[in-house]
């Protein structure tokens, strides 16, 4: 993966989630014990949505976070974006979603169209991470939240030797087994092993322009949510 060119690399990425899709949400609960579901109430409670609030759920995927926006904030008006076909099909089936077909690095909004952004496991995936952030902070609106739900790289601890026989072993196995994509299921953990720990992202995020910026480790430090404003 690290010796593909940009567009090589946005090419990979799309066919793994075209793979996957089916299965996504499935491999989800198992490969977190079902985690991922409290991880992402807390994102959107992060968010402080207000009635009425226009939301992105970008790299939205099977609109899970976007559901659990509309589950804590019925009134707000949410756009749910994602570059992959495949992904938003499948997710379909849990209901219809205003679905918005867009790139990460090239979003199709105005400036200052958004009160609020939030994103699931999408940054370690884009081919530039700095262009993501900086774009999410342009069609903000000043005062608006970000929310990031990400894998992040653990500093190391007690557990970390469990953590990487479940990452590079338990995974993959259990993810051929349910999605018949063992590879995909090697690229997922190999990218969040190389992506950086919560302090880089941090700096990432006010490099981007953000302030107030935070984050709270989950899941033995290997997931991280991080929150920010526009100033």
């Amino acid at each position: 993966m690290s010796q593909l060119t940009g567009d090589e690399r946005a090419s990979y990425v799309h066919n793994v989630f075209n793979h996957i899709a089916r299965r996504y949400n499935l491999m989800n609960r198992l490969m977190t014990a079902g985690q991922d579901i409290r991880w992402r109430r807390q994102a959107v409670r992060l968010l402080m949505l207000s009635p009425s609030a226009r939301l992105l759920d970008l790299g939205a995927g099977t609109g899970d976070l976007g559901r659990e926006a509309l589950r804590q904030q019925l009134d707000i008006r949410l756009v749910a974006a994602d570059f992959n076909l495949a992904m938003m099909l499948s997710g379909r089936v849990s209901g219809p979603l205003p679905w918005v077909n867009a790139d990460a690095l090239h979003l199709p909004f105005p400036d200052k169209s958004f009160d609020a952004v939030v994103s699931g496991f999408l940054l370690r995936n884009v081919v530039s991470l700095e262009a993501a952030l900086v774009e999410q902070y342009r069609i903000l609106k000043v005062g608006g939240r970000i929310v990031i739900l990400e894998t992040t790289r653990p500093l190391g601890g007690l557990f970390t030797p469990f953590v990487r026989v479940h990452m590079r072993l338990v995974i993959p196995l259990i993810g051929g087994l349910v999605s018949g994509d063992r590879e995909a299921y090697r690229y997922l953990p190999a990218s969040s092993e190389s992506f950086l720990c919560a302090e880089e992202l941090a700096d990432k995020m006010s490099s981007a322009g953000f302030r107030k910026i935070g984050f709270r480790l989950q899941m033995f430090g290997t997931i991280a949510i991080h929150w920010g404003e526009k100033d």
